[in-house]
């Protein structure tokens, strides 16, 4: 199985796509290969120093998830690590668009996680957008952009029930609605409340939800909190003063206003009646069943 890297610097760094995909190799999407580590930070570009692009708090962190969750199914370290690796990494939002930054994590810091999480059992390989992928599918950036759009404010709950449904990762992620901030956390009020149980049930209330934002428009029927940039820079200059995240408790996010109880209980109510209207694949109708 793939090993972590033989080499880990003290800083993060970029890996182009186009130098990314070099170490991207059958050996290491079928988990039989180790990632050439020094020759891959050959081909790197430095990042200004920081105390939260230190790449010993991220490895420790990984290290800790996979002991954790090791007799445990790989998936079921996503609600674990997201919260855990957001409040860690400490980005900015623009900084978390850099696909390069994900590139050089997946590639250079911890192909041995990406392996381990993501191999599949029937095909036996890794999918190689787990490695270098758009921002909803890549390893590393699909756990911190869930808990980067499921976070309450400061509270991380809303990101554990989240990412405890594959589907509510795999399909909500991908839809521009989850950038409203009722919109999230009234999806994850279903999955509380048990309105959506399964896989099947998180991707078919996305999809329903995702179709009536066409015409309903949240923003202005729900409207959100103004977001606070100065609270998010204060949790970013936390990072640069070296805080340490302790991994078993769950941690805290950037103190912003949590979003209006009414707009989220308003678009719980819209979406379960969505949800109850929607159809779920495999589920049959009463109309449908056989006599």
């Amino acid at each position: 199985m793939t090993e972590k890297p033989e080499y880990l610097p003290e800083q993060m760094a970029r890996l182009a796509d186009e130098e990314a995909a070099r170490f991207i190799t059958d050996g290491l999407l079928s988990g039989k290969e180790n990632v050439p580590s020094i020759a891959l930070n050959q081909v790197t570009e430095s990042l200004p120093e920081s105390p939260r692009r230190r790449l010993r708090a991220v490895r420790d962190l990984i290290d800790d998830a996979m002991y954790l969750h090791r007799n445990e199914r790989p998936t079921q370290v996503d609600a674990w690590l997201a919260p855990r690796l957001h409040a860690t990494l400490r980005l900015t939002r623009a900084e978390a668009a850099d696909p390069a930054a994900w590139n050089y994590l997946a590639l250079g810091v911890a192909p041995d996680f990406v392996v381990w999480r993501h191999l599949s059992e029937q095909k036996k390989r890794v999918n190689a957008q787990y490695f270098k992928g758009p921002h909803h599918k890549q390893a590393f950036a699909r756990l911190w952009w869930a808990a980067e759009l499921f976070r309450d404010g400061p509270d991380y709950v809303p990101v554990v029930t989240a990412c405890g449904n594959q589907d509510m990762l795999n399909t909500v992620l991908r839809l521009d609605v989850i950038d409203h901030r009722p919109t999230a956390q009234a999806l994850v009020r279903l999955l509380r409340k048990g309105v959506a149980r399964t896989g099947r049930d998180a991707n078919a209330l996305a999809k329903a939800v995702n179709a009536a934002a066409a015409t309903l428009m949240y923003d202005v029927i729900a409207p959100d909190a103004p977001r606070d940039g100065d609270a998010v820079r204060r949790w970013v200059d936390e990072g640069e003063a070296g805080l340490t995240i302790l991994h078993r408790p769950l941690p805290t996010g950037p103190a912003e206003e949590r979003a209006p109880e009414n707009s989220v209980e308003l678009l719980t109510e819209s979406f379960a009646q969505l949800f109850a209207d929607a159809p779920v694949r495999g589920v049959r109708t009463e109309e449908e069943a056989p006599e």
